[in-house]
């Protein structure tokens, strides 16, 4: 099991930055997909960004790319999203997820609670 914790999220003006965070625990997560979905009222949930945990290599939604940047501090076993440039289209719920290795839908691993992020006009 792996337990997913985000935080971060708030209100922020359009234009401005705001840091996400996902704390992780119960197991090493080595070679493990992690990134963000993100869900606004009235849609369905939507990929955003992810990264390798292992090897580090990123894959982003066109949307948002340019704007947000996926890391991850493997001392800390925690994930973060940048997102700068933010516009109030950004507006949603963002969920942080793990996929274990060789799982073959994105997403159908372990989820997180999802932190609130508003972007003001």
């Amino acid at each position: 099991q792996v337990q997913l914790v985000e935080s971060g999220g708030g209100l922020v003006q359009a234009g401005g930055s705001l840091r996400l965070s996902c704390a992780a625990s119960g197991r090493t997560l080595i070679n493990y997909t992690m990134g963000w979905f993100r869900q606004a009222p009235g849609k369905e949930r939507e990929f955003v960004a992810a990264i390798n945990w292992s090897r580090g290599v990123t894959h982003y939604a066109n949307i948002v790319k340019g704007r947000f940047t996926v890391s991850r501090d493997s001392a800390k076993n925690t994930l973060y999203l940048q997102m700068d440039n933010v516009k109030p289209e950004d507006t949603a719920v963002y969920y942080c997820y793990a996929d274990p290795p060789n799982t073959a839908t994105m997403g159908a691993g372990y989820w997180g609670q999802g932190t609130q992020v508003s972007v003001s006009s």
